[in-house]
């Protein structure tokens, strides 16, 4: 059977967020997977210091392609629901998931069921459950990948700011390299299968990235991008 992945190694740094782009099939989605200990590795390891990830559930906070919202459950539920299987104090959640909720575009939303909700507002209650999570890294599987163009501009932005407020190393997969180049403080690009990392993209800080993507001066890098990728 061909490998997935190959030889992959990276380091992220606490409040930035590091993009992994590259072909379908090439292994990014499976190596969150692999780091949230959804899926094993035949060789390898994760760490953060000297936690192990591999083979250990929740060692991430981990947001699936699918915002996944269970259709039983009110917004605010489904927003405490990931920091509840953690183990966090249910009073607590909620407690921090209403403080969060206008910051989160979701004011008066917390009663509303999930097919109450537009595809931007089921977005934002499933990055809220993710942010809630206690675990030190981040892990988001194309979560605007789903979106409209217009929603997914301003969710871009939006989201720009909220990982920056966090501060905890965030991973995002994406297919598209302007997200990437406006996101993303690192860039890592994947060869197709077996996956490996064959080109490094370091950014400016986000206020940098985002004045460079308002007037197109980040077209530079995304050629550059698209010349390793192939495109």
């Amino acid at each position: 059977m061909r490998p997935v992945l190959a030889d992959v190694s990276f380091d992220v740094e606490p409040g930035t967020l590091t993009a992994l782009v590259g072909p379908s099939g090439c292994g990014k989605s499976t190596l969150l997977r692999i780091l949230a200990g959804l899926a094993a590795p035949a060789e390898g390891s994760a760490t953060i210091g000297t936690v192990e990830l591999v083979g250990t559930p929740g060692g991430i906070a981990y947001h699936p392609q699918r915002d996944a919202l269970l259709p039983w459950l009110r917004s605010l539920d489904n927003a405490t629901l990931g920091a509840e299987t953690c183990g966090r104090d249910r009073a607590e959640a909620r407690s921090e998931a209403l403080a969060l909720l206008d910051r989160f575009g979701l004011a008066g939303q917390q009663d509303a069921w999930p097919d109450e909700l537009s595809g931007g507002m089921r977005q934002r209650v499933a990055l809220m459950r993710t942010f809630l999570m206690p675990q030190q890294v981040l892990a988001l599987d194309e979560p605007l990948g789903a979106l409209d163009a217009l929603t997914r501009r301003r969710l871009q932005r939006w989201l720009l700011e909220i990982v920056a407020e966090d501060r905890r190393p965030t991973l995002l997969v994406t297919h598209d390299i302007d997200e990437a180049l406006l996101l993303a403080d690192q860039i890592l690009v994947f060869s197709d299968r077996p996956g490996r990392i064959v080109h490094v993209e370091n950014r400016p800080a986000p206020a940098a990235r985002l004045e460079e993507h308002e007037t197109g001066e980040d077209r530079e890098a995304a050629r550059r991008l698209l010349d390793v990728l192939g495109g």
